[in-house]
């Protein structure tokens, strides 16, 4: 089988590439990601999961998921729990992992190639299930970080481990490239702080 007749799909924890892209000091360009993939095969599906927190007026993430629904991205969010920890902590608990690993095994009978974007150990069984099932299984992750962003046990079971470091020039957003193009829609939160405006400036 040649490789563009490689039939792909894509399941970024959102969170986890997220942080681990911010700890590696690039921004991810999503539509740069989708372009890349593309170009290794053909890819099925695109899925982005992701909590959002309920009651919430505007949610800073909530720009990029219109963004990626409208671009070939399929978004898969759910509400995130509040709960009391042992010591009084009010803590948000989002995890995504179930609805993740659902989609994953419902694909894999049509794919060729799954790509998943996180370093959570937890997904270690999926990847197993998912291979026995035919399927090869590439885990994006990194290593260039102290500690890890990647568990061990995940990144042994990949078939294919890809250091994010090493797609940075291929996926992340150019910084000088983001003041020139007209219609950004990345959100503030995924941005370099700038520094603010002042009542002399051209707004």
């Amino acid at each position: 089988m040649t490789a563009s007749a490689e039939k792909i799909a894509l399941f970024i924890d959102g969170a986890n590439l997220y942080a681990t892209a911010k700890s590696l000091g690039f921004d991810i360009d999503y539509k740069r990601l989708l372009k890349e993939f593309q170009g290794r095969g053909y890819v099925l599906r695109a899925f982005y999961y992701t909590a959002l927190i309920e009651d919430q007026e505007y949610s800073s993430i909530r720009p990029l998921l219109d963004w990626l629904d409208y671009n070939g991205y399929t978004v898969v969010t759910k509400p995130t729990k509040e709960f009391v920890d042992q010591s009084g902590r009010r803590k948000v608990k989002g995890n995504m992992d179930i609805e993740l690993a659902v989609d994953a095994m419902e694909l894999a009978e049509h794919l060729d190639h799954m790509v998943l974007f996180s370093g959570d150990g937890d997904f270690r069984s999926l990847v197993e299930a998912v291979q026995r099932r035919g399927v090869r299984v590439s885990v994006v992750s990194t290593v260039s970080t102290q500690p890890p962003m990647v568990a061990d046990e995940l990144r042994r079971q990949a078939d294919e481990f890809v250091d994010l470091a090493t797609l940075a020039t291929k996926i992340g957003r150019d910084p000088a490239e983001r003041a020139a193009r007209q219609g950004d829609h990345t959100p503030n939160f995924l941005r370099r702080p700038v520094t603010p405006a002042t009542a002399d400036d051209d707004i």
